[in-house]
């Protein structure tokens, strides 16, 4: 049972200061003193370094430090959240077009800037590998050095992590159709309209940091360990980051600033342009080779996915993306054998991270075009082939993992009403549906803090990120309904490791569920607290009261909260608090070291019309349907799902890194690298959800700002396909690349006439 601030609408917390500019993002604070700090990169992917002449960038007027790594705490400290790889500057030589070598601090950008470009680095440019073939020849020159992976058996190659999950018997399996095809997803990078920024002062004994970080407790533990600190000693201050999808989840130049901070003993500020995001933060692009076999009337035989993904030249937190990613590769269906295998290779490029979707797009684009390829080949409805093989809620699709929570088919149904499934298209239009599945947060701790103030208002206090996914509107709106507040009288205090308790991290869309959680426990303990007071103010038994919705229920009358709380406290006023606690353990033996709380699921129908001269792709209708248990917010569900759905449509049409030779990004910033704008939008755009109260979360709510991402490209694919025959396996699907396909296509339909 819910009240009536859950479930509905209100205006977003924090949405006025995001659309007016009102909002202080990191790169809007300055510290007095500070120093402002430029990069030191070389122009090519891998080289030797030799030496670094600095004195003609140390005559420039305000330069007041310059750091190398021989100026750096030997060994040169390295950092990441899986493996500590990556060092805070380059060490011996580059592994990537963009790492830094040196930094240069100065009184002003423009002076650090110009500092930067008088150094003068000696360096000799070295064989390199840039893609996965390359990476994987046995010839191939090796990323990393093996002595920092001691008894690794892997350790001699590129590969720094094979994962491997399956069930059943593949190669015994019984097949009437087996279809194996390959398929490439591409390099893309965020595009976070905020820049990566990040600020660094000495503060007493310790060190204060503000950050654009999504996890700002792991950013803290991260610090306290480089700089030998406890974890009282590093104040991590994160703002709302202006946009986030996984890049800003973990450091990248926060150790390096904050050493310079303590060398400066003053504050020191980097802030990255667009350009340098780029040769920061990406998707790893992936190589996917899928097998599935299928009996006569359409149901499943086995899936054999073979998938290789490109990490770049760091692990970051990319392994994790494909061992998670790929883990539900076999897709959400019932499935009597599976065999997935999932690889990390590392290359001379760009380290990869988190991005939404967190490695599932990759596997997803692959495995249901595929399914595409069979229902043809079989004669099958492309729709009705899923609806055959889709798990049905409760049961178990992964044999010992957590059952499907959601009645998936439902959500296929409707996205397909909702494209005219079934109904002819327009000439030169075609249709196309794929599901998409993401396994939710596998562990998570969270805590939070709720005071309830003398006059009925309310403070919540929680670790969570609000990056543009509106956490401090859900949080606002579960505390609320639970003590009877007014949203404009609800304050949620984030983004301060000194003031809010310990949240693990923002990401895998696990804030409702898992910090909604923690708040609400909270609000529940306030409200025992409440219970007490009453029975002690009114005289009455405490197990005679009830308090829900800010209302206080005695026998034979009801209070409002404040009315009680006020009553409770008396002369002396003060405050009810609460505390809150949400923790999912790790399972160790669980292949992802924890079954998912929840799955992410997703059906996207599109109508698409092609230009058969250019080869360009107009989205005529996207429809996009998600399971997330409980809307509190349906607004933002809804936004959430079109923001998701077309950023997919972003790797699925156009965005892609560019590389030359060296390895150099060639499509660096706005102008180059192309992402959807205004022009590019589905002519109609429709969002639904399902809604069952089926979740872990708050009122039976789910995690569902990814889901909407995952299947949009061979729902786009498969739409090209039924509108004009062009066959498209490489992402991303550009004019150019359409073009060419519609060529082929003439050239087989040729070849055909020619036969007879």
């Amino acid at each position: 049972m819910t009240g009536a601030r859950v479930g509905a609408s209100p205006r977003r917390v924090g949405g006025a200061e995001r659309v007016t500019g009102g909002q202080r993002y990191v790169a809007d604070i300055h510290i007095p003193g500070e120093l402002h700090v430029k990069l030191v990169t070389l122009p090519v992917a891998r080289a030797r370094i030799g030496a670094i002449d600095t004195s003609a960038a140390e005559r420039v007027p305000g330069v007041r430090l310059i750091v190398t790594a021989a100026d750096l705490p030997q060994p040169v400290p390295r950092f990441g959240p899986q493996f500590e790889d990556r060092p805070v500057l380059a060490v011996g030589e580059t592994k990537y077009h963009g790492e830094p070598v040196a930094a240069v601090a100065a009184d002003t950008r423009d002076a650090a800037e110009e500092a930067a470009g008088l150094v003068r680095v000696e360096h000799e440019e070295l064989p390199a590998v840039f893609t996965l073939a390359a990476a994987l020849d046995p010839a191939a020159p090796l990323v990393q050095d093996p002595a920092l992976r001691p008894g690794d058996p892997l350790a001699g190659t590129n590969v720094l992590r094979v994962h491997r999950v399956g069930w059943g018997d593949v190669d015994a399996a019984a097949a009437d159709l087996v279809v194996e095809r390959r398929y490439a997803f591409p390099i893309v990078t965020h595009f976070a309209i905020e820049p990566h920024a990040c600020l660094a002062a000495p503060d007493g004994d310790g060190i204060a940091v503000w950050s654009t970080i999504q996890h700002p407790n792991w950013l803290q533990r991260i610090l306290a360990k480089l700089l030998g600190l406890p974890l009282a000693k590093v104040r991590v201050h994160a703002p709302d980051p202006g946009g986030g999808f996984g890049g800003k989840q973990h450091a990248k130049y926060e150790p390096l600033v904050a050493l310079m901070a303590l060398r400066a003993d003053r504050p020191v500020r980097l802030v990255l342009t667009l350009e340098e995001t780029f040769q920061a933060v990406r998707r790893a692009a992936a190589e996917v080779t899928v097998r599935t076999g299928l009996r006569a009337d359409g149901t499943l035989a086995f899936q054999d996915v073979a998938a290789d993904y490109l990490i770049g030249a760091y692990a970051d937190i990319a392994d994790r993306v494909v061992g998670k990613g790929s883990y539900v590769g076999a897709g959400p269906y019932r499935m009597p054998a599976a065999r997935i295998v999932a690889r990390s290779v590392l290359s001379h490029t760009v380290p990869s991270t988190a991005f939404r979707g967190f490695g599932n797009p990759q596997v997803n684009w692959a495995v249901e075009s595929n399914l595409d390829e069979a229902a043809l080949a079989l004669g099958i409805d492309r729709l009705e082939i899923r609806l055959r093989n889709l798990a049905r809620k409760g049961e178990a699709f992964i044999p010992w993992d957590t059952p499907a929570d959601g009645d998936w088919a439902e959500a296929t149904r409707r996205a397909a009403d909702r494209i005219g499934w079934g109904t002819p298209a327009a000439p030169g239009r075609g249709r196309g549906i794929a599901v998409g599945i993401k396994s939710g947060p596998t562990t998570g701790l969270s805590y939070s803090t709720v005071r309830l103030l003398a006059d009925g208002s309310v403070i919540v206090f929680a670790g969570t990120s609000d990056m543009g996914q509106g956490a401090r509107t859900v949080f606002a709106q579960v505390a609320g309904d639970e003590l009877g507040a007014p949203l404009d009288a609800v304050t949620v205090v984030m983004g301060d490791t000194a003031v809010v308790p310990y949240d693990q991290q923002t990401s895998a869309s696990r804030s409702t569920v898992l910090m909604g959680n923690s708040v609400l426990a909270a609000c529940r303990e306030v409200q025992a607290k409440v219970r007490a007071m009453a029975a002690r103010v009114h005289g009455v038994d405490e197990a005679a009261i009830t308090v829900e919705h800010g209302v206080v229920r005695l026998p034979g009358r009801e209070l409002p909260i404040r009315d009680v709380v006020a009553a409770g406290l008396g002369r002396l006023g003060g405050e009810v608090v609460g505390n809150g606690e949400m923790r999912k353990d790790a399972d160790p033996g669980h292949p992802l070291q924890g079954a998912p709380a929840f799955f992410e699921f997703n059906c996207t129908a599109i109508e698409a019309a092609v230009d058969e001269e250019t080869g360009d792709v107009t989205i005529v209708r996207h429809v996009t349907v998600s399971d997330v248990g409980k809307a509190i917010n349906p607004l933002q569900v809804r936004m959430q799902d079109e923001g998701a759905a077309i950023q997919g449509l972003g790797h699925t049409l156009m965005e892609h890194y560019i590389y030359d030779l060296r390895g150099r990004v060639r499509n660096l910033g706005a102008i180059d690298y192309r992402i959807p704008t205004s022009m590019d939008l589905p002519l109609e755009l429709h969002s639904e959800a399902v809604e069952n109260a089926d979740g872990p979360g708050p009122y039976g709510s789910k995690g569902m700002s990814e889901g909407a991402l995952l299947c949009v490209a061979p729902a786009v694919a498969a739409a090209v396909r039924d509108a004009c025959g062009a066959v498209i396996r490489d992402l991303p699907l550009s004019p150019e690349r359409v073009w060419r396909a519609l060529r082929e296509r003439d050239a087989a339909r040729a070849g055909r006439e020619d036969a007879r």
